[in-house]
């Protein structure tokens, strides 16, 4: 099963609106379509991340410069591939780029595998169960929002059948990002997951005055609570202030970077995203030394991917997606053979690998390159 082809596609689709939290902004939705073919003619369908500046240069770096790489190899070779791509990484390169262009055609060559074997990537990874629970992310900072506006945000993705959100706090004091979590705890009652995401955006001592506020609000857990320079020995600060679960990873490339996490004491959960990170090989080696350590294994966005991974292990728990209907374009439209969130929950594609269709037209409009 050697590959022999390969065509990438980078996506840029505007948003109507800026769906920021704490410390960016975000107004339009970018992901990169990885084609990986065969000599016997399989072909992937994947896509991945969400990186709103370079989209564009992932999609070239992948075609010109990694796949030349392991052209001729074969896909169950994947530690192997795996390695090679690595190994182009260095102190002073652009890492970050180079994991998400390693991550996609990693990503790629799972699925790959899963149709060859026709098996599910869930399947292939542990099969531990067959649908799990998943969230909306929300409570954005935007002009004018009122506490009552939070509250119809939190309303309508219960509506929609999410078991809970994700809500963005860490732009403001503690006192007043405290306010818009009460008020969207109110307003879903104590049933619906609430958990808060202040995007690095606070120093120890800010994020533990805010935990402490809203420890009485049964919330699920703080994910990234401080800032990015010291985060791990601040978050370890952090989760001994408080009866809160800490949350972390998604910013991390590789599964050193989340031993970093583990090794300070800093997380109950890891969210380690696959897309941003080394791919799929590389998520099995964290979701390996989360189980050793005894922590759960979240996910950041990518519900395609992290579906697949989350559902595979014991230890995986909540997907994650863009419930409002104007944040994620490819969510709501492009993914075309989306399950159904019904119950607060998802199921797992079933067919093999990740079993991803995607809209042509959609593709054809919103392309760059």
């Amino acid at each position: 099963m050697k590959l022999t082809h390969i065509e990438v596609i980078a996506i840029d689709i505007p948003l109507k609106q800026n769906f920021g939290g704490s410390t960016y902004n975000v107004l339009k939705r970018s992901t990169v379509i990885t084609r990986l073919r065969t000599e016997e003619g399989l072909t992937s369908n994947v896509y991945n991340g969400d990186n709103r500046a370079h989209a564009g240069e992932i999609a070239r770096l992948m075609k010109d410069t990694l796949f030349p790489l392991i052209k001729g190899m074969d896909i169950f070779s994947y530690e192997r591939i795996w390695e090679v791509l690595f190994s182009l990484t260095t102190a002073q390169g652009d890492r970050k780029v180079l994991l998400e262009a390693i991550s996609a055609l990693d990503c790629a060559i799972w699925d790959l595998i899963g149709k060859a074997l026709g098996k599910s990537v869930r399947e292939l990874l542990g099969g531990y169960r067959q649908s799990l629970p998943i969230i909306s992310i929300g409570g954005y900072y935007m002009p004018g929002k009122k506490l009552s506006d939070y509250a119809k945000e939190m309303q309508s993705y219960q509506k929609a059948g999410m078991a809970g959100c994700k809500f963005k706090v860490g732009g403001l004091t503690a006192e007043e990002d405290a306010k818009r979590v009460a008020a969207a705890r109110r307003a879903v009652g104590d049933d619906f997951m609430l958990c808060v995401d202040a995007n690095r955006g606070w120093t120890a001592q800010e994020a533990i005055r805010f935990a402490r506020l809203i420890e009485p609000l049964n919330i699920a857990w703080f994910e990234e609570p401080c800032l990015w320079y010291d985060d791990a020995a601040m978050m370890a600060r952090v989760r001994q202030s408080t009866l809160i679960p800490i949350t972390a990873g998604q910013s991390e490339i590789n599964c050193q970077a989340v031993r970093r996490l583990v090794d300070a004491g800093a997380v109950d959960y890891v969210n380690y995203d696959v897309s941003e990170g080394g791919g799929v090989t590389d998520w099995r080696r964290v979701a390996a030394l989360c189980a050793t350590a005894g922590l759960q294994m979240a996910h950041h966005e990518e519900a395609q991917i992290a579906s697949h991974l989350l559902a595979a292990v014991p230890h995986g728990t909540y997907a994650e997606c863009f419930a409002h209907p104007d944040r994620d374009p490819i969510w709501q439209q492009m993914w075309v053979n989306r399950p159904k969130v019904k119950n607060g929950h998802i199921q797992v594609n079933p067919g093999p690998g990740f079993d991803i269709e995607l809209d042509e037209k959609m593709i054809k409009k919103y392309r760059i390159n």
